[in-house]
């Protein structure tokens, strides 16, 4: 007898009732902490290296040199170290999700990333290269995050809940993209810049406490979730994996092949890369060109990512109505999704190198980082539909090539843009971005794939299997002579051609209607017993 796969369904303002909604929520948190402690450099690095003018009782003007003399090269590599431990942990933290669970790793990543970032302070004034080693050690532990969240999915997320299980999740890196920076340009501005460090840091630390007490890393160990919604994931997931027997041994080779995983790389780098360059160098490019204030700076700079959090809540329930509604397949999905993001955000891009008036450009580039929230239903959560035991791994790799954008991209600005500032320089800065962004497009749209792949399922059986094709058995007569041998019911792997695919695998239960069905099939090359 089948049970069910529904659970009693809650008001949306319930969100306690249903747990996986918590988690969700609670992924928001650590990626909105997790975002503020990593962008509020680029706030911070202006008021410590600006000069400001005093004012005294009577008319006198002062000018009070910038706590740090760096050079716009020196600065460049300041906001990219942190980026050099990032991409470090990444594939590491992948792996470490799959053996030590992503719950335990995703606290300790923002924790510790919290932890460094109060003492930061008490080391910059000692050494600008100590300081650079604190930013480097911020992105080692802040490396693991993304790769975790994926194990945590693997386990919480219904697949027709996915996108938006996800999208909910990741909204926190823009929402604290968007409070972050207007709130580190008022602290920088009213209680200094050390103040910057100290409040994130700690607020970092707190969320850590929270999560730790209350969310568990899966269903099966959370103590407050309801039978219901236990048995829905449960059988939801159920329902996909028993289709398939997932291999366990990770298939490095064929991944590394892969064109859909190359398709996610090269998105996930693509996107990143207009989101590093305006993340790290927007209050830089609004301050050198058109003289803006620090407060209103950070405050403009921001706006890309709140137009971008607000798109991503509803990029991710349409992804998973057109889904849930079968209007589109799942490739058909993330590559609309993912292709019309992008080439809204080249064109944009391009407008707002072109355009030289501040209300213009501002605008623009807002359009231009926020319309990748069409993106993010795309590449983000693609990883589960290739190979969704291996999805913590995957994101380890594509997140590595996406966080090359942060190393460099500062740097290569730092040697762009040089003084006196022109607008020109920033232009090329811009049309760089541009042009990855539609690289991006065209290659997702060619090579992205919807499904699970032959690599993620049972690779040790399909190799021997396609070892020994000269040796082909008999399969009905085969199936029946193991079926009355063994009566128990034993998990058999069937292999059969397809118009789309060269070879597909099918999971059953050796029993009568297996065998009707066989004998009916014509196409079936092998059968591997397990």
């Amino acid at each position: 007898m089948v049970r069910s796969t529904k659970e009693v369904q809650h008001p949306l303002w319930k969100v306690w009732k249903r747990r996986r909604y918590v988690v969700s929520a609670m992924g928001f948190c650590g990626f909105f902490n997790a975002y503020v402690l990593r962008v509020n450099l680029s706030i911070a690095i202006v008021a410590m290296t600006e000069s400001t003018n005093i004012i005294l009782e009577n008319g006198t003007t002062i000018i009070q040199h910038p706590d740090f003399d760096w050079s716009q090269e020196l600065q460049g590599h300041i906001i990219s170290a942190f980026f050099y431990g990032y991409i470090s942990t990444q594939i590491v933290g992948g792996v470490l999700a799959t053996r030590i669970g992503g719950k335990v790793l995703f606290g300790l990543g923002v924790a510790v990333t919290a932890a460094l970032t109060l003492i930061t302070p008490l080391v910059v004034v000692t050494n600008v290269y100590w300081f650079i080693a604190i930013r480097v050690f911020e992105g080692i532990c802040e490396g693991v995050t993304y790769p975790c969240i994926h194990a945590i999915w693997s386990k919480w997320a219904p697949p027709l809940e996915r996108s938006r299980l996800a999208t909910i999740a990741f909204s926190g890196c823009f929402v604290g993209t968007v409070v972050g920076m207007p709130a580190s340009a008022y602290l920088a501005s009213s209680l200094g810049w050390e103040s910057v460090f100290y409040i994130c840091g700690a607020s970092g630390v707190i969320w850590f406490v929270i999560w730790t007490i209350f969310i568990s890393g899966s269903p099966e160990d959370d103590p407050r979730i309801s039978l219901g919604e236990l048995k829905y994931i449960q059988e939801s997931i159920k329902k996909v994996s028993d289709d398939h027997i997932y291999s366990s041994k990770v298939p490095w080779k064929a991944i590394s092949t892969s064109m859909p995983v190359w398709a996610i790389i090269m998105s996930h780098f693509s996107e990143n890369w207009g989101f590093y360059t305006l993340l790290t160098q927007l209050p830089k490019y609004l301050k050198q060109v058109y003289d803006y204030e620090l407060e209103k700076s950070g405050f403009l700079s921001a706006l890309p990512y709140l137009l971008m959090s607000i798109l991503i809540q509803f990029s991710g329930q349409w992804a998973d109505w057109l889904l849930v509604k079968r209007y589109l397949t799942t490739v058909q999905v993330r590559k609309i999704f993912n292709c019309a993001g992008f080439l809204s955000q080249t064109i944009f891009m391009v407008i707002a190198a072109l355009w030289s008036d501040p209300i213009g450009s501002v605008g623009c580039l807002t359009f231009a980082v926020g319309l990748g929230a069409l993106a993010w239903p795309g590449f983000s959560v693609n990883h589960l539909d290739l190979a969704p035991q291996h999805a913590s791994i995957l994101m380890g790799i594509s997140n590595t090539f996406a966080t090359i954008p942060g190393i460099i991209s500062p740097t290569i600005t730092g040697y762009i843009v040089k003084s006196p500032v022109t607008n020109q320089q920033w232009q090329t800065v811009f049309f760089i971005a541009a042009a990855i962004y539609l690289f991006g497009a065209i290659f997702y749209g060619t090579f992205a794939a919807g499904e699970l792949q032959p690599w993620a399922v049972m690779q040790d059986s399909l190799k021997n299997t396609s070892d020994n094709k000269d040796q082909r058995r008999d399969n009905i007569g085969y199936i029946e002579e193991r079926a009355g041998k063994d009566q128990r019911q034993g998990i058999i792997l069937i292999l059969y051609k397809s118009e789309e695919y060269q070879e597909m695998y099918s999971v059953s239960q050796i029993c009568p209607h297996v065998l009707e069905k066989t004998r009916e099939d014509e196409k079936i090359l092998d059968i591997v017993f397990t």
